[in-house]
């Protein structure tokens, strides 16, 4: 019996969350912040402002991924239910099926196969491997990381892997 109560109270919590981050991407006051915008498990608005070299790492990632797959999507801002809250991943590949899913969706109710973090100041290292579990829980099957030097690091559920599985062909280094 308890368990359904709980089933219940995190069914509820995870659409209230839902009908929180429509409104967050509805609310014309937000919509130009220089930020990037997630929310918590408690609903709250989380603000990370983002530098020039941010972006660059986060462009060059997606060019570089459009340039390597020929099919599915590459999508930057990718926002993802997970189980602290909607989380927005810096950029994403989803295949073709995973990507017919969610795409109707305001927030992706699974993760697309390859959820990217771009670690900025901002962040620490607790919080960017916090936002690796979030995704592997929400099915990611690969989750990469790109330090502020540009290097990047790849894992899945197993742990650090030597390049992306998915991907072989990605460079372990961003360069200019």
């Amino acid at each position: 019996m308890n368990q359904l109560k709980l089933n219940q109270s995190f069914s509820c919590s995870r659409k209230i969350l839902i009908m929180r981050w429509e409104e967050v991407c509805e609310n014309k006051n937000l919509q130009n912040l220089p930020f990037k915008i997630e929310l918590n498990k408690w609903g709250q608005i989380v603000m990370s402002p983002v530098k020039i070299k941010h972006s660059f790492y986060q462009g060059r990632i997606q060019r570089l991924l459009e340039s390597l797959l020929s099919t599915g999507e590459v999508m930057p801002e990718c926002a993802i239910n997970t189980s602290d809250g909607v989380k927005v991943a810096d950029v994403v590949w989803c295949s073709e099926e995973r990507f017919a899913q969610i795409e109707d969706e305001i927030s992706a109710s699974i993760a697309p196969e390859i959820c990217i973090e771009v670690k900025s100041s901002g962040n620490s290292l607790e919080e960017i491997e916090f936002k690796q579990k979030l995704y592997l829980e929400a099915k990611a099957i690969e989750v990469w990381l790109c330090n502020e030097q540009g290097e990047m690091k790849f894992y899945n559920e197993q742990g650090e892997l030597e390049q992306s599985l998915l991907v072989p062909d990605f460079p372990k280094q961003i360069k200019r």
